[in-house]
């Protein structure tokens, strides 16, 4: 009896040892596939760093392009001025800006000056024959030959010294140096007071410049003249309307050296 109760007693505890051995194996497997899991889900949603702060810089971005979006100059020149010196940009109003602007603080810079004579070609109505242009040299008032002279003539006529007169009140005010150009069609002449078209382009950008000068009082040691003849053209000379805009006075507000 004993021996059969021994036999019986020390299978029960070998079954009470396997059972426990299945139940912790059991309870350390799926601990092993949780924390398995939860390393796969981490890998998983690592995309969402990524995709938040994509989210955040597009949104960043949607505001400053909303907060630009209504056209205010001052503004406007305060993010150029900005963004020019993050990438290594001078404001280029700079080349025009003079704090010791007087005529009753109407001209702040180019910018002004720019709407002051566009004011002035509305008013007059001489937007078919004076354009103000932005170029590399700087800004040109653009004036057909139509506006100041006769045909074949370098004389200033009596509407050219009104035009003139009232530009003469702006540039008098800027810093910048200035340069009277002359320009023709490529149509020969032959008189004898101009003999070529370098004699009249020269003589139109004299008297032009001598108005300024004398009767205006435009300060010389910032004036000079050019001659082009034909050898500027911007339109081509192969009709009546391209050598029409061909022959003209350019006033070039040159930029400022740096």
């Amino acid at each position: 009896g004993l021996a059969e109760w021994g036999d019986s007693h020390n299978n029960q505890v070998e079954n009470d040892k396997y059972a426990s051995s299945k139940r912790t194996t059991r309870v350390n497997s799926r601990l092993s596939i949780e924390d398995n899991f939860s390393e796969d889900d981490g890998e998983k949603d690592r995309y969402l760093i990524t995709y938040a702060d994509l989210i955040t810089l597009l949104l960043g971005l949607f505001i400053i392009l909303y907060a630009i979006s209504s056209i205010d100059l001052q503004k406007y020149d305060s993010y150029t001025a900005a963004l020019g010196s993050v990438f290594g940009k001078e404001n280029e109003l700079t080349d025009f800006e003079d704090s010791n602007l007087g005529i009753t603080d109407r001209f702040n810079g180019m910018r002004t000056w720019k709407a002051t004579v566009n004011e002035l070609i509305e008013i007059n109505g001489l937007s078919d024959g004076v354009e103000l242009i932005e170029t590399d040299k700087g800004l040109t008032l653009r004036i057909m030959d139509k506006i100041l002279f006769n045909s074949g003539e370098a004389e200033l006529n009596e509407n050219a010294k009104v035009v003139l007169k009232q530009i003469a009140q702006v540039l008098s005010e800027l810093p910048n140096e200035i340069r009277i150009e002359g320009h023709s069609d490529n149509v020969p002449i032959s008189t004898p007071e101009y003999p070529t078209n370098w004699h009249l382009s020269v003589a139109r950008a004299t008297n032009t410049a001598h108005f300024l000068l004398n009767i205006e009082g435009i300060t010389p040691d910032k004036l000079s003249i050019a001659g082009f003849a034909a050898y500027e053209p911007i339109k081509p000379n192969d009709t009546e309307e391209g050598r029409a805009k061909n022959r003209r006075v350019d006033i070039v507000i040159l930029k400022q050296q740096q």
